[in-house]
């Protein structure tokens, strides 16, 4: 019994050791050969599978980059430093849908790091105006919602948006989305620190309610000093999984009806065959004459919810894509890439070869989807969009926007207008840092007609923030569309006097 206890306390003793030597180490350095193994695979990855890389960046700039990138890991860096070099070579391909994210553990880590400080302005940013949205610094009495911010730490706004922006990936040269994402919440500061650094102080310059231009120094956030608020901060920066999940079923199930001015408003998501079908049921038992769909803040979604949305109102038969390929079936690098199997399985089996060498996806690219005849509304729509709508949104604006009974109100998409590479996107896995990048495999072209602009979907009705509406927490968008309806309303109702 004694030589068994002393093993077991052994045991303990070595497996406690072991725990604290396999702890998670945020500060952790890797060497350049380890680096260069990651960015080996990163590189030879992307030109091996990536039906976009090309798109927009020529080959001989792309070259340029990816040996931009190999000459900044000549010594060794931490995972943010590397993923920082990672995020700009990935930015220079014009693609929104290939992103990198930190390791596993590092996402864990910074779940339950305690001791963070943040940036503590969380502005709106669009063409050269920056507003103050919120201040984590609650009683600070001077950058309050709706103040026009000049310059932070003596570099203007356009200087840090200009530097800001290299990091970020999107479609084509499309600027509405890098505004947009930088102004979602916590995201600026996030950014910001990743790209300057955090400091204790800043120096904030701004335009009093005058228009007089003035200085002021600002702390950072401190969490430890404002306990009071401190849960509420951290899903400010960074809501949970399960927070986002729940959010996103709220959004995805969003529908609101006005009785009285018979207008019925569609939340943003494309899931749930059932709610669709739902919805616009109870839109006809109502006989609603008005349908407000906003598609703001979708970020994409399944192809078959977004066409079921399509087919409830488009008037003609419509086709998703003009093409629809992959540039390879097979990886060298299976072994990285989740899901390998199965997407490779699905390309088989779906997919042939054509005569310019790539596997297309034929069913979508010949197949007309027909109009829903039960519960088809066929009323005046407008659909709100803007930079956030991304992917399986355009497709859906795209299938309505010509319509005559259809409105389209609000900023360019973030999505590309001419395609994007929205279908299957795998994670790849590196094999030293853990660092995660998005690999798509489809390239998918909506109308081949159409010029390739690098652009999104521009509204029919252009509305931009103002100052103004910002300061008042004001929903300026969809303002806009009940005076649209009011309007229309009038004009129905001088028509049927007449």
């Amino acid at each position: 019994m004694r030589i068994l206890g002393a093993t077991l306390i052994a045991i303990i003793v070595l497996t406690g050791c072991g725990t604290a030597k396999s702890s998670f180490n945020p500060q952790k350095k890797y060497a350049p050969r380890e680096l260069q193994k990651d960015y080996d695979v990163f590189q030879n990855v992307l030109e091996e599978s990536h039906p976009g890389l090309y798109w927009y960046t020529p080959r001989d700039s792309m070259d340029y980059y990816f040996n931009w990138g190999k000459q900044q890991i000549a010594d060794s860096l931490t995972e943010p430093e590397f993923k920082k070099v990672l995020g700009y070579v990935l930015a220079r391909m014009d693609c929104g849908h290939t992103t990198v994210r930190s390791s596993k553990k590092y996402s864990k880590y910074l779940d339950t790091v305690r001791n963070e400080k943040f940036f503590p302005l969380s502005p709106k940013l669009w063409d050269d105006t920056t507003v103050v949205a919120a201040n984590l610094n609650r009683r600070d009495t001077i950058l309050k919602r709706g103040t026009v911010i000049e310059a932070i730490d003596h570099k203007s706004i356009k200087e840090i948006t200009d530097t800001i922006f290299k990091f970020i990936s999107s479609d084509g040269r499309n600027l509405t989305h890098k505004f947009q994402s930088v102004s979602n919440r916590g995201a600026f500061g996030s950014l910001y620190t990743n790209v300057y650094g955090l400091s204790s102080r800043y120096a904030v310059d701004y335009l009093d309610s005058n228009g007089t231009r003035h200085s002021i120094l600002i702390p950072v956030y401190d969490p430890a000093r404002d306990t009071a608020n401190r849960a509420a901060i951290r899903r400010f920066i960074r809501p949970t999984k399960k927070e986002m999940k729940k959010t996103g079923i709220q959004n995805t199930r969003s529908l609101r009806i006005d009785t009285s001015n018979r207008i019925a408003f569609l939340g943003k998501g494309y899931h749930l065959k059932k709610f669709f079908k739902q919805s616009f049921r109870q839109i006809r038992k109502d006989r609603l004459l008005y349908l407000v769909v906003d598609v703001r803040g979708n970020g994409g979604g399944n192809v078959t919810n977004s066409t079921l949305l399509s087919k409830y109102m488009v008037n003609n038969r419509f086709k998703v894509c003009d093409s629809l390929y992959a540039v390879n079936r097979n990886s060298r690098y299976k072994k990285y890439i989740d899901n390998y199997f199965l997407n490779r399985l699905f390309m088989l089996a779906f997919t042939r070869k054509k005569e310019d060498g790539h596997f297309h996806f034929s069913y979508f690219e010949k197949h007309r989807f027909k109009p829903k005849q039960k519960n088809h509304f066929d009323g005046k729509t407008y659909v709100l969009i803007g930079g956030n709508s991304f992917s399986a949104t355009t497709l859906f604006v795209n299938a309505v926007i010509s319509q005559d009974n259809v409105t389209v109100v609000g900023e360019e998409t973030g999505g590309g207008s001419y395609g994007n590479t929205a279908w299957l996107i795998p994670d790849v896995k590196l094999p030293e840092t853990k660092l995660q990048f998005r690999l798509p495999l489809f390239r998918l072209v909506m109308d081949k007609n159409q010029p390739k602009t690098g652009h999104g979907i521009f509204p029919e009705v252009e509305v931009k923030p103002t100052v103004e509406a910002i300061r008042r927490n004001e929903d300026y968008k969809l303002k806009k569309v009940m005076e649209m309806i009011k309007e229309d309303k009038s004009s129905e109702l001088t028509h049927a006097r007449k």
